[in-house]
């Protein structure tokens, strides 16, 4: 008998170009770039094919020989979705959740769970990362974050083979941005719960939110200009952030040990 999937059914409301920030900064990782089998999962594509087939449109223009697998957890999602993908290659369709079932074994490069683990408590995020990580190919990376409902506040994590994570990556849209800490209603299930006084994360979002308070004085010169003004402060205030190249796109990433849980 084949074993039931683990985990619950996501919400399923994933529309067209909602994933397209954390895409982007996949096709660019250097995990992709270099692997010697670009297998990508999206694990919990919800009730469409769009994001597992926007995915692989975007990692294929890097790498055109990666092939992308979405698991969900619900039957008739997976049927739905290979009806819609039928005639696409490099896209298949199959169910599992954390236990990342694949073809003969097959170890995925990357793994891509966006807004699944949003539903569940804190306390399930370890385990999640572990059997996730688990089915990760030697130095492959797993992607797991949650964002708002039309992809203009994205966060997550990047979590190395050996379920640790390496550092937290917020995107924002730049162009209708008040204030950057808008990202905390939108802070992957590891984090959401500690931004609270004493907590890392919470000095980190209080920090990006005064570099940008301060930052109102270039702002006559865009909003690009503001954002990467305030990023070069928390930089220099000693805050370890990366991505520098990607900035310009309201993009900053920091290593793991300034916003990790106390």
């Amino acid at each position: 008998m084949t074993p039931s999937p683990v985990g619950r059914p996501t919400r399923g409301t994933t529309g067209v170009n909602r994933l397209r920030r954390v895409d982007r900064w996949i096709a660019r990782h250097p995990v992709l770039r270099r692997a010697d089998d670009p297998f990508v999962i999206d694990l919990g594509f919800g009730a469409s094919a769009a994001t597992p087939l926007e995915l692989h449109a975007r990692v294929a223009r890097v790498r055109p020989d990666a092939t992308v697998l979405g698991l969900e957890i619900d039957p008739e999602r997976v049927a739905r979705a290979r009806a819609q993908a039928e005639g696409i290659d490099g896209v298949s369709f199959a169910l599992g959740g954390f236990e990342v079932p694949t073809p003969g074994g097959r170890r995925p490069a990357i793994i891509r769970a966006m807004n699944v683990l949003r539903q569940y408590d804190e306390a399930d995020v370890a385990d999640a990362w572990a059997r996730m990580c688990a089915r990760l190919a030697p130095g492959g990376i797993l992607v797991e974050g949650t964002c708002d409902e039309i992809g203009r506040v994205v966060t997550w994590v990047e979590v190395g083979a050996d379920a640790v994570p390496r550092s937290l990556t917020v995107s924002l849209r730049l162009a209708e941005l008040d204030d950057p800490a808008i990202l905390a209603e939108r802070l992957p299930k590891a984090l959401i719960h500690r931004n609270v006084p004493g907590e890392r994360v919470h000095d980190y979002v209080a920090a990006l939110q005064r570099e940008w308070s301060r930052a109102a004085a270039v702002a006559p010169f865009g909003p690009v200009h503001r954002w990467r003004t305030a990023i070069e402060a928390l930089a220099a205030d000693g805050w370890p952030v990366r991505g520098r190249s990607r900035w310009r796109l309201g993009e900053v990433g920091v290593d793991w040990s300034a916003v990790a849980p106390a």
